[in-house]
């Protein structure tokens, strides 16, 4: 059974750091290219961050930038994403998720993206 159980969200100051885990179950993690998305309230999903299957390529979302870190432990079974300088504008639901994938590809599009989590909450205050 495939899981994917984030964590580390939470609310934090405008400037502030945060560091979201992706925990992953039941598939060959290190098939898998990653990603993390965020959906805020009343919008769309949108990619924030991918990451090649050996973490050799990465792919970021141009409003995170300079600001944004994913990284991935295959031995662990994990994807990060480290978070800084954050903006009342990244006030989201933030998702990781994975997508079967052959060679080193990023992918950034939700909706060919083979397993989600459920989710966790990053608010920032003003």
């Amino acid at each position: 059974q495939v899981h994917l159980v984030e964590s580390g969200g939470g609310l934090v100051q405008a400037g502030g750091s945060l560091r979201l885990s992706c925990a992953a179950s039941g598939f060959i993690f290190s098939n898998y290219a990653m990603g993390w998305f965020r959906q805020a309230p009343g919008k769309e999903r949108d990619f924030v961050a991918g990451i090649s299957r050996s973490g050799g390529n990465t792919y970021y979302a141009d409003s995170v930038k300079g600001r944004f870190t994913i990284s991935r432990d295959n031995a662990k079974n994990t994807v990060y994403l480290e978070i800084h300088s954050l903006k009342p504008e990244d006030t989201a639901v933030y998702y990781c998720a994975a997508d079967y994938v052959l060679g080193e590809l990023v992918t950034h599009t939700p909706n060919i993206q083979d397993y989600w989590g459920q989710g966790t909450q990053v608010t920032v205050s003003s």
